[in-house]
Parts: structure tokens; sequence; C-alpha cells
């Protein structure tokens, strides 16, 4: 049986730390990767805010969660300050968030169906008049805690992390290649970063001739911001949902030869 994505060049530009199991996957449906991180994850270097919302923990009726990345420093802050989050209840984005949660011992008790933040003001049953902690990167929306505070509930927001935008040393270095078949993009700040990178190493022609496939509306919607559009966007907001748009996509294409 052919591999789905053979003889594909496919653009990864998620942080360095996250490109791994996506791109072993890509690599196993017989991709080409190309990796390109656009943005990089960096830690609070103050953290006097972080510390606080973590103890007073027992205050809030919801932490919410909204990535794999956000888990990692909220768990990390609370081991150092020996704060314990058994008795937590936590809401997050999507499954890998919550995965994310089990393996530091915790458990999401609340998830919305479509896999994106403001839909997780839907996924708690009732939110008037409870306490909500929104722990996320500094670039986050705000269209989560505007719901909520329109459903009546108390919003404190602090920030977990930094999204820092790095400058186009990948992407330089495959410009000796042919544009890659796929752009992949993985959020609207990743999105936002990509585009703006390729065209300042002189690669824009790559948004036309590659296609890009999104994980998700959020991130289509920069992109189409941005005057291109997505060749194809996820049904299911998460790196496999995003893998199968792109196999899907491919499979299309190799149907019109």
């Amino acid at each position: 049986m052919s591999l789905p994505l053979a003889g594909k060049r496919v653009l990864v530009t998620r942080p360095a730390g996250q490109v791994g199991e996506f791109a072993t996957t890509l690599s196993q449906f017989g991709a080409e990767v190309l990796v390109a991180p656009s943005v990089e994850v960096e830690p609070m270097a103050d953290t006097s805010e972080i510390d606080a919302a973590l103890r007073a923990v027992s205050d809030y009726d919801w932490i919410v969660l909204t990535s794999v990345n956000g888990v990692a420093a909220f768990c990390e802050r609370a081991d150092a300050l020996g704060v314990p989050l058994e008795q937590a209840r936590f809401a997050v984005i999507g499954p890998a968030t919550a995965k994310a949660l089990e393996e530091n011992g915790l458990k999401a008790s609340a998830m919305p169906e479509e896999f994106v933040s403001e839909k997780i003001a839907t996924a708690v049953e009732e939110v008037a008049g409870k306490r909500f902690l929104l722990a996320r990167a500094d670039l986050a929306r705000a269209d989560l805690a505007r719901i909520l505070r329109e459903g009546g509930a108390f919003v404190d927001e602090i920030t977990l992390y930094r999204l820092r935008r790095l400058s186009s040393d990948a992407i330089q270095a495959l410009r000796s290649g042919p544009p890659p078949d796929f752009i992949t993009l993985t959020s609207a700040e990743i999105a936002r970063s990509t585009i703006s990178l390729l065209s300042e190493s002189g690669l824009a022609n790559w948004l036309e001739s590659s296609e890009i496939v999104c994980i998700g509306p959020i991130t289509a919607q920069a992109v189409r911001q941005a005057g291109y559009e997505p060749a194809a966007v996820a049904d299911e907001f998460t790196i496999p949902g995003l893998i199968h748009a792109l196999c899907d996509r491919a499979a299309r294409e190799a149907n019109h030869v």
C-alpha cells in the first residue's frame, strides 16, 4: 500500500520542542519533513503573578488551561511552590491538553466538543457566580474571558509563558530547495509568524505555490486576514486531525492527476 504523503515536502512550523512526534508521523506517512519553527516558547522571567494565583488556587471554581505549554508551566510552578492541585477543577481546550494534565497526575473535568477556547464556556454547566482562573500565553485571545464575564463569572487572567517570534534563519536554510508542497500551521500566532518570516526571507511566493493546511478555524482566520486562503482546515482541531486533513488533501490531488 502506498504511503499517503509519499513524495510530498511538508513544512512544519511548530516550536522546536513540539516538532518530534508530529514530524515522525509525517515521515512514517512518506513525507519529506522540513522543520522551520516560527515561534519559541519562553517561560516568564517574573513568576510573581503565577505564584500568587497558585497560592490562592483553592479560591477558584475552575482553572482553565488551553495548551500543553500552559499545563507544563502551571504544574512546574505548582510543584516548585509545593502547591497541591489534586482538588482543583480543570477545564481544557482539547485532548492534548487533557493528556498533558493526566501525565501530571491530574484530570480535566470539562472539555468542549469543539476544540477552541471560547467553547470552554459552554463545556462548563454553570458560569454565573463562579470564579475562573484563565492561565494562558501572553498572546491569548480575549474572547473566552469576555464570554465568561458576560455570563456572570468572575475571571482572573494570568500569563504563564510568552511566544517569541524567531528570526528567519531556519527558513533561510531551506532556500536552496524547491518550495514545500504543504505548509502546516497549528495556531494563529504561528500562522502570523510564519507568513511574516517567509515574507522577510523573500519566500512569500511559497504562500501562493504551497498549499496551506490549518489545524482549525482560528488559525485559518489568521491566514485569511493575511490575504491567503488555506487549502484545507482540520475537522478535528488536533495534530492527528491536521495530519488527517493533510493526507486527505494529498489524496484528492493524486486523484486529479
